[in-house]
């Protein structure tokens, strides 16, 4: 595996012009023909830094901090970030649908008229699928929707997807304690301080969320307030912007960075991270069938 380090802010790996995503408001990558170009054993893998200021509580630029995280190449870059979405994904079906057949639907065990004389077709049951409340045909059963991932390429994938949005991050100084009580208008009033619109989709990524924070924020239907551990993939393709914390900088950069040192156990499939929901504001967590 060979490292290369530039110095220079990502420029092919934009949020918004990049081609890794189709829109900032479609989160959907689009479908990828098979390739076996993942199937090499070398992975080139570079390091993005990016420069961030860092903004106090009333909006004022105070200091610099650096975002330093691998990067899948552009040429595979977009396969891999496709291949973690779909994962993520298609994990949270719940694969429950289940219809009955012809031989599990009640009754039916009566010929409903006799075989011939009668000018109509001949039946042997009401069951049929061709009448009404007769079993399905290749209906859906229960079955496991679940696709496995390696560990590594799931973190490469969100290494990846958060080296391409720096252009749209924003990293403000720890206001938890800013808040004495919980005011939606004051958490607004302070998001526009640091140049963010309410009406865009925003995710704050936070080491801890306070009680007066989360309160302030959830009547905002446009806002993800996550945690390290509730970081997932669809929310960063999902969001116009990013905005973090000196120590959420430090963590990522510890956890996607070049210094990040892999473990032996790291090539089996990874299903905790990124796997949960956020449990401070709630949306769109609905598993689909």
């Amino acid at each position: 595996m060979s490292l290369s380090i530039k110095a220079s802010p990502p420029t092919s790996l934009s949020f918004f012009s990049s081609f890794l995503f189709l829109s900032s408001s479609n989160p959907k990558l689009i479908s990828l023909s098979k390739s076996n170009s993942l199937k090499a054993t070398s992975v080139s893998i570079s390091c993005q830094i990016a420069t961030l200021p860092v903004l106090s509580f009333t909006g004022e630029r105070v200091r610099e901090t650096f975002l330093d995280l691998k990067s899948a190449p552009p040429e595979s870059a977009r396969a891999v970030v496709h291949r973690a979405i779909i994962t993520d994904q298609q994990n949270k079906r719940r694969g429950t649908a289940s219809t009955l057949t012809r031989a599990e639907v009640r009754g039916g065990g009566k010929k409903p008229y006799q075989q011939k004389k009668t000018g109509r077709a001949r039946r042997g049951s009401t069951r049929t699928p061709l009448r009404p409340g007769g079993g399905v045909v290749f209906g859906p059963k229960p079955r496991d929707w679940s696709i496995k991932i390696n560990r590594k390429e799931k973190r490469l994938a969100m290494s990846t997807a958060l080296s391409s949005a720096t252009e749209s991050m924003v990293c403000v100084e720890e206001f938890g304690e800013k808040f004495e009580k919980p005011r939606t208008k004051e958490f607004i009033e302070a998001m526009k301080r640091w140049g963010l619109d309410p009406k865009e989709k925003v995710m704050f990524l936070m080491m801890d969320v306070s009680g007066n924070v989360g309160l302030s924020s959830r009547n905002i239907g446009t806002l993800r307030m996550l945690t390290p551990r509730t970081l997932n993939l669809f929310d960063i393709l999902n969001s116009d912007k990013l905005v973090l914390t000196p120590d959420t900088v430090d963590y990522l950069n510890a956890r996607y960075g070049v210094d990040y040192e892999e473990d032996d156990d790291d090539d089996v499939d990874e299903d905790g991270e990124g796997s949960v929901e956020g449990v401070e504001t709630d949306v769109n967590s609905d598993s689909t069938e």
